[in-house]
């Protein structure tokens, strides 16, 4: 099902409403937490997760920002045509030299995507602090199929993590459809799990090792 907030020119009037409500805030960081790069980030979410229903208006229903920090979303709403977006809020600090933050697993991803009404959303914002004050200079909110694999890379997380290579690099092509976003994650997974079993048979020999080593020692 084709959203409307994607197809329609929704999607950058909400990225600018989130910069301009971010940027509109009185300084929400103290001398302390200005200088940690997650508590800004939580305090950036929070605000989010606070307006954004507002942000929406008429185009949700349904919202919520209640999950575990372990869920999926952060937060997630249905719009008009009973799509259901769930929203994983990232962010990234301009001053840090790499991050790669972790999106979702590569299984919570397909089995999610087995219903064509369901959006998987990242919302990146990337900000800036001077002293207290933090500056938002982009908002990005994409459904993840208009991620290219060119910046994203699978992490060994479980069953397979797919992460943003570096927060630095966020290419999007929006004309990417989800059935080819998702036979190239499928050809992503079956490329890293046969390096994953020759990295598991290199542990399991250093450990054969290890067992003989102490096989051969006496109790004292």
């Amino acid at each position: 099902m084709k959203s409307l907030i994607f197809t329609s020119g929704l999607q950058g009037k909400i990225e600018l409403e989130i910069l301009n409500l971010l940027n509109q805030q009185k300084d929400f960081l103290s001398v302390m937490t200005a200088g940690s790069t997650r508590a800004t980030g939580d305090a950036i979410q929070t605000i989010i997760e606070e307006k954004f229903e507002n942000i929406l208006g008429d185009l949700s229903e349904d919202y919520s920002a209640k999950f575990a920090r372990r869920a999926m979303a952060d937060l997630a709403f249905k719009d008009k045509r009973g799509n259901y977006y769930v929203v994983d809020v990232k962010t990234h600090r301009e001053e840090t030299a790499f991050n790669m933050p972790n999106l979702t697993s590569v299984d919570r991803l397909a089995r999610f995507y087995e219903d064509d009404a369901n959006f998987f959303v990242v919302l990146m914002v990337k900000y800036s602090v001077t002293e207290t004050k933090a500056t938002v200079s982009r908002v990005h909110f994409f459904p993840i199929e208009h991620l290219a694999w060119d910046c994203l890379t699978i992490g060994a997380l479980g069953i397979g993590q797919i992460q943003i290579a570096n927060s630095r690099n966020i290419i999007i092509d929006a004309k990417k459809t989800r059935r080819a976003w998702m036979l190239e994650l499928c050809d992503c997974v079956l490329q890293f799990y046969p390096r994953e079993i020759v990295k598991i048979g290199k542990r399991v020999a250093r450990f054969e090792k290890v067992k003989e080593f102490w096989l051969a020692k006496k109790d004292d």
